[in-house]
């Protein structure tokens, strides 16, 4: 019988978020994101390739002062006569990459560019902002993406209080466009 060699855990030092990057990247590889790579594949301007795996981008600010960003939004809606969408979040959340996706396909894009602006607001792992989601009718425990949308004087017209978009990668496109044409007038 040969003898075993030590067990040594091939994930010992690999951060929390390049372990859910390497897990995003197998779930969209193994086609079980499906969605996830065909939302990306058809992102973004012909002749864009994307890379593959998919890398999730940037969206919500672990260090930004949300009160100060959503105050900045309202401002640039009022001078601007649109309307806010808060978007609760985490970069860590799949869907909340697909929604961000979806927002940036046509006509999705272009309803957002001439009727919203957008404040993504970090929850950090479903812990943190939760005042401000409260504040705004959106319960997080309910699953992110959470949106609502503002007046440009900050009243709500819309909380998103059962979680409708938490299942983004399941959802299409068009779920997104809905949306966006029934808040932006």
């Amino acid at each position: 019988m040969l003898p075993l060699a030590p067990f040594r855990n091939p994930l010992a030092g690999v951060s929390r978020r390049k372990l859910l990057s390497l897990c995003l990247a197998a779930f969209v590889t193994a086609g079980v994101g499906s969605n996830l790579a065909h939302a990306q594949a058809s992102a973004y301007t012909p002749g864009n390739t994307p890379a593959h795996p998919y890398t999730p981008k940037h969206l919500y600010s672990e260090t930004a002062d949300p009160n100060a960003d959503i105050a900045a939004a309202l401002k640039q809606a009022r001078r601007e006569h649109k309307r806010v969408i808060l978007d609760f979040g985490g970069d860590w959340c799949g869907d909340c990459q697909v929604l961000d996706i979806y927002f940036h396909q046509a006509p999705n894009l272009d309803l957002l560019e001439k009727h919203f602006i957008i404040a993504h607001v970090w929850i950090g792992h479903m812990d943190r902002n939760l005042d401000i989601a409260a504040r705004y009718g959106v319960p997080i425990h309910s699953g992110v993406p959470a949106l609502a949308v503002l007046t440009p004087t900050g009243k709500v017209l819309y909380a998103q209080s059962t979680g409708e978009f938490r299942d983004m990668r399941h959802m299409e496109s068009e779920s997104v466009t809905e949306f966006l044409n029934r808040w932006k007038n």
